[in-house]
């Protein structure tokens, strides 16, 4: 694949309203704000937020609120979610919040489902009470969201308002070949976590894309692929940079969840092998470095896997330098 052809690629952010050392979710979603402003001026496609619970470094919970609050702080790109955990709530519920979303920014609200809970199982049973086993009936319900936002669904004792009738893009979110063989199935467009979640990937997209079955909502097969993003005018200042998700992903791995910590010059010193074998394997499609070298890194991932669409998340603990990795990493699709 030449390079030249990522300007035919959408790229787009998904933020977990990631809350740092030192701030509160107060501060995280001004700054989501600001970057959402940020990306639409330099050409991103959508801005999505991941629905997450009980997590210290991660505010993103309440997911259509921070996606109304974004969109109304903006004009043009796309907002949505990647994802809704549809398992934690009735289709009806998020009918009617996305269809409200919706009627307030028309053409421009994205509705990604995911099956997981967000969380532990702790507290995925604070969520889902009784239904803890909610996940099994995610095909089902991705049906009933379809047709709550039917226009042919006004006969129904059970309607959508707002909701009914409005064109809501609905997304399959996963990170297993189950949720690539149900988007193909129910022809939907497809987003992969491959930033946190790589093992499958490649299989996955093989999966859709060999079993796609066209429908009313989509022609063909439309992949995005999440990865992890640290860009910075140096290797050596984006390797340094990411030692902040890589204390994340850490944290991940050995339950010891926080708020996203500063930068360290060491991170060897605060892990050991096992543990950074672990990081790393999750982290693996991960683009860190200058913008030539993302670029040339980033050129090589969309030709292998043929993906249509590349979506970015960064856990970069200063603003600043997170609005500059977000602008190089912009530049790279010019």
């Amino acid at each position: 694949m030449n390079i030249t052809s990522l300007k035919h690629i959408p790229y787009s952010i998904l933020d977990l309203a990631t809350v740092l050392d030192g701030y509160t979710a107060a501060d995280t979603f001004k700054t989501s704000l600001e970057i959402a402003q940020q990306s639409e001026a330099l050409g991103y496609t959508r801005y999505w937020f991941a629905e997450h619970h009980n997590m210290a470094g991660v505010a993103s919970s309440a997911t259509a609120v921070l996606i109304g609050f974004i969109a109304g702080g903006t004009k043009t790109i796309r907002v949505g979610s990647g994802g809704i955990m549809l398992p934690n709530h009735s289709p009806l519920i998020v009918a009617e919040q996305f269809g409200t979303l919706a009627s307030l920014y028309p053409n421009r609200i994205d509705l990604g489902l995911g099956r997981a809970p967000g969380t532990d199982q702790i507290t995925a049973m604070a969520i889902r009470g009784e239904n803890m086993h909610a996940a099994h009936n995610f095909p089902k319900d991705i049906e009933r969201l379809q047709q709550l936002f039917s226009a042919d669904n006004f006969n129904s004792k059970v309607r959508a308002i707002p909701g009914e009738g409005l064109d809501i893009p609905i997304w399959v979110l996963g990170s297993s070949t189950d949720s690539a063989r149900l988007a193909a199935e129910k022809g939907l467009p497809y987003a992969f976590a491959s930033h946190f979640a790589p093992a499958l990937f490649e299989q996955a997209v093989a999966i859709y894309k060999n079993n796609f079955k066209p429908s009313a909502y989509l022609a063909e097969p439309y992949v995005i692929a999440c990865v992890n993003v640290v860009a910075a005018d140096t290797d050596d200042e984006a390797e340094f940079l990411s030692s902040s998700v890589k204390k994340m992903f850490l944290g991940v791995i050995t339950g010891k969840r926080e708020r996203l910590k500063p930068p360290v010059e060491n991170i060897n010193a605060h892990w050991d092998q096992l543990e950074k074998e672990a990081v790393e394997q999750m982290l693996y499609y991960s683009f860190i470095g200058s913008k030539d070298t993302i670029k040339l890194n980033l050129a090589a991932f969309v030709s292998k896997f043929g993906v249509n669409e590349v979506m970015s998340t960064s856990h970069i603990y200063d603003h600043q330098a997170k609005l500059y990795s977000n602008k190089l990493f912009a530049g790279i699709f010019e």
